[in-house]
């Protein structure tokens, strides 16, 4: 029998391209758009000084821009699991030997970091859509790099 409690040493390797997120998409448009309703209905309730409202407006547009951005994260990007080290090229990223945390798991979208010491980060969305037959080994692969990393992000010996 298989005990649970045993530590996964290596998931398979899987190679898996990051493309447009949908889902990322609709996520950061609706939560702007929840904030831009939200504002509406502040500037019609309250009203108030001009420079409130001028300066509530300059954030929603600055979180606007934001949101297209980060809804971009990771496009055109080749993310790679080699069975010792993960990787990335292509885009704005070309990390070698690069640690992933994830940060949000929706279960059909993920929101991961990949950081290499001394050479800084790449966010990827990563969606089940953009490639199906490897979604479940990406995933696999990804907690147990998880699970295999402390509370500091350093590799917990394996025994």
């Amino acid at each position: 029998a298989l005990d649970n409690r045993t530590p996964m040493h290596s998931a398979p390797p899987v190679s898996f391209r990051v493309g447009q997120s949908l889902l990322a998409r609709r996520l950061l448009w609706t939560t702007w758009g929840l904030g831009a309703a939200a504002f509406a209905t502040w500037c019609v309730q309250f009203g108030g000084e001009p420079w409130r409202t001028a300066l509530l407006a300059l954030v929603l547009a600055g979180s606007a821009a934001g949101a297209s951005r980060a809804s971009r994260l990771g496009e055109g990007v080749s993310l790679q699991w080699d069975g010792l080290h993960w990787s990335c090229a292509g885009g704005n990223a070309d990390l070698g030997d690069a640690t992933p945390v994830i940060h949000l798991d929706l279960q059909s979208l993920m929101l991961v970091r990949l950081h290499q010491p001394g050479r800084g980060a790449a966010w990827l969305w990563l969606e089940r859509p953009a490639f199906p037959s490897r979604w479940l080994d990406l995933r696999r692969a990804l907690h147990a790099a998880a699970s295999s990393q402390g509370a500091s992000g350093a590799a917990v010996p394996q025994p």
